[in-house]
């Protein structure tokens, strides 16, 4: 779990400053790489500041350890960090979207099953704070909206980040949020499509005929995916 939090924080906070327009918080970095708390952040960040194989593209403060700055282009110039970046610099909308998955408790989905359907491609981990919060709007936009062909995919990526939760924990999160759409397991193959998602949540809005018609970094609020929703639904 720390080794791979270590190769995406620059990642995360190049993401997190480009798309969000601020520095993340250690709060914000703790609850996106599922840590027990800012000082686990701060911990993590320390070792990646003494490891000469990352480049010193952050500035802290003294004090308190917060991020100051981010040199976005001295990440860009890794190897390392470059390809995922222009990946997704580039953009998804009007990209063609890929989607084969493992559902939870077996059988598979993909983006063939879907067709004729606008889908919602939402990428999320169990406990992730800002998933938690979008969880209930995706359910409320299901029911409004499923009998005129939306359904939502919620990719879980606990298994992916190795988080170490069981099946159950995510059964148990479904029941409690009445979740009615697939859930599926999120994988390498579809993370490495996507240009090495991360911020959760990450999604991406299909459209019918399988193109990428939107694509959303971090919380979004009802009433824009509403608006977003109501559009491709239209078209």
């Amino acid at each position: 779990k720390l080794f791979r939090s270590f190769f995406r924080i620059p990642l995360f906070l190049v993401d997190h400053q480009e798309k969000l327009g601020k520095h993340p918080s250690l709060k914000d970095i703790a609850a996106q790489f599922s840590l027990e708390g800012p000082e686990s952040a701060d911990v993590l960040l320390r070792v990646m500041e003494a490891d000469p194989r990352v480049p010193p593209f952050i500035e802290r403060d003294e004090e308190s350890g917060e991020i100051v700055g981010i040199d976005a282009e001295m990440i860009r110039r890794d190897r390392r960090f470059a390809a995922p970046l222009e990946r997704r610099l580039a953009g998804w909308e009007g990209q063609a979207a890929e989607l084969a998955l493992e559902k939870l408790g077996g059988g598979q989905i993909a983006l063939g099953d879907l067709k004729g359907k606008s889908t919602f491609l939402y990428v999320w981990f169990t406990g992730c704070p800002p998933c938690m919060e979008m969880t209930p709007h995706l359910v409320e936009l299901y029911g409004k909206y499923a009998e005129q062909g939306f359904t939502v995919v919620a990719a879980n990526a606990d298994r992916h980040l190795e988080l170490g939760n069981e099946e159950d924990v995510i059964h148990r999160y479904i029941e409690e949020q009445k979740i009615r759409f697939p859930v599926a397991h999120w994988d390498g193959k579809m993370d490495r499509f996507y240009g090495s998602i991360a911020i959760f949540p990450t999604s991406f809005l299909i459209d019918s005929e399988g193109t990428v018609a939107r694509h959303y970094v971090g919380y979004q609020t009802p009433e824009k995916l509403e608006a977003d929703l109501k559009e491709v639904l239209g078209k």
